[in-house]
């Protein structure tokens, strides 16, 4: 497999690479002029992909970090953060977004690239640690120091592979793999290759000591990285477990693939609405699909809830003997949500059996016929059990009457969501839906492992 070939489609450009650095320094003069102007005892400083030269073509954002001493006020440091970053997007001409992460943070817009404003504190080590992004500034150090030459590119072939098979990203959203955690699998694995080669046995629980803190025996998480700048941190925490096993299938299916290129570029496929409606009906199940307006909330506060949401939903009508086939949601993140819903069954019969205790406990049995009627009663197996009607025998009637203010309780709904899905959840008809991503939505549900096989 010659390599090469994809770097050039995924590498950035020098004309890229030049632009950004120009951009980037400008602006930390610019940060590090007012701090020495306020007589702060601050330094500002380039981290993140863009730093370590593992940004991927068009993905150089720029983050820049203002690392204050570690006896700063938590307030002054928050709210000078944010002076220093505003005065500075004023010389840019450009509008500060507030955002938070420990504390706040600013994004801005400058010459094309997206720019984060992030102050922290000047830490030596993960025991001196005050806030989450802390941790920034020598996570690039030590990538900088721990790449061998010629790594970066490794880094960015693992990414872009992880990136078309739709497990690249921490966010909450995907639930994937993290820029660094890719990072720190090379520097341990050394290249892409050996990478997955080494994947496609990892066990649950597989973990990785760089440093040999010898902390993994206190983490239970499907993959632990310890952070080799914080021996009480796994960087895969936030990694999901079925996202893991999505990367191990995709190493496995890559290595027997003799389509290899493939796997480095969007998946090939032509959206047919009419065709993907076609193999929802071909299936035979009832679709329900159910919209509500979401929160104005940041998008890592957003997916959880509605993941939550939509696990519960699936929990309490599989509980009710309804059979989801399959669930999962989508979002436009600016508007709406919908949660579908593909039920194997969605109508009942009237009537279920209620199961009371084994017949050789006699209170229990005693106390079970008393409550139901003994003539009411009869063994099922070594169980005492009787036959009620049915509260709920259609899916549709069961999610109405959950989705009220007094019944909302039943399932743990996203505390966010309840207001909005109480005054605004509809029904809806996904024929009638028009939205490209939606419908890349409808294909991923109906095809759920193209992404991860060429």
């Amino acid at each position: 497999m010659d390599y090469n070939l994809i770097l050039k489609d995924i590498k950035p450009t020098e004309e890229e690479t030049q632009k950004i650095n120009e951009v980037s320094s400008r602006v930390i003069s610019c940060l590090q002029d007012l701090c020495d102007g306020d007589n702060l005892d601050a330094h500002v400083a380039l981290v993140g992909s863009v730093a370590k030269n593992t940004a991927l073509k068009g993905k150089s954002d720029i983050d820049i970090f203002i690392a204050f001493p570690l006896g700063t006020d938590k307030k002054f440091l928050k709210e000078k953060g944010l002076d220093l970053a505003h005065r500075c997007c004023d010389e840019f001409k450009s509008y500060p977004e507030h955002h938070f992460a420990s504390h706040p943070y600013v994004t801005t817009h400058i010459e094309g690239f997206e720019v984060d404003i992030v102050p922290c504190y000047a830490i030596e080590n993960g025991e001196q640690l005050k806030s989450a992004v802390d941790r920034t500034i020598l996570h690039t150090r030590y990538v900088k120091a721990n790449l061998d030459e010629g790594q970066e590119d490794e880094v960015l072939l693992l990414k872009r592979f992880m990136a078309m098979t739709g497990t690249y990203g921490s966010e909450f959203k995907v639930g994937g793999f993290a820029g660094y955690l890719c990072e720190l699998l090379i520097i341990h694995y050394h290249t892409f290759e050996n990478t997955l080669k080494n994947a496609i046995n990892w066990k649950f629980g597989h973990s990785i000591d760089l440093e040999g803190y010898g902390t993994s025996k206190d983490f239970k998480d499907p993959l632990i990285v310890i952070d080799p700048t914080d021996k009480n941190r796994n960087v895969g925490a936030a990694l999901r477990l079925d996202k893991l096993a999505e990367f191990i299938q995709s190493a496995r299916n890559y290595i027997f693939s003799q389509n290899k290129r493939d796997y480095f570029y969007p998946l090939k496929r032509d959206l047919n609405r009419d065709e993907i409606l076609e193999e929802f009906k071909s299936r035979n199940g009832d679709v329900i699909a159910v919209k509500f307006r979401i929160p104005d909330i940041p998008l890592d506060t957003l997916h959880p809830q509605l993941r939550k949401t939509t696990e519960a939903l699936e929990r309490k009508l599989n509980s009710e003997e309804f059979n989801v086939f399959k669930a999962d949601y989508w979002s436009d993140e600016l508007l709406s949500c919908v949660i579908l819903l593909e039920m194997a069954s969605s109508t009942l019969n009237d009537i279920k059996v209620n199961v009371g205790p084994k017949v050789f406990i006699n209170q229990a049995c005693e106390n079970f016929a008393a409550k139901y009627g003994r003539e009411n009663c009869y063994v099922q197996g070594d169980f005492l059990v009787h036959t009620q009607k049915r509260e709920f025998s259609n899916a549709l009637k069961l999610i109405e009457h959950i989705f009220t203010r007094e019944h909302i309780g039943l399932i743990k709904v996203g505390k966010n969501l309840k207001k909005n899905i109480i005054e605004t959840y509809e029904f809806i008809d996904i024929y009638e839906n028009d939205n490209e991503e939606f419908l890349e939505f409808l294909d991923d549900f109906i095809k759920p492992g193209q992404h991860i096989v060429r």
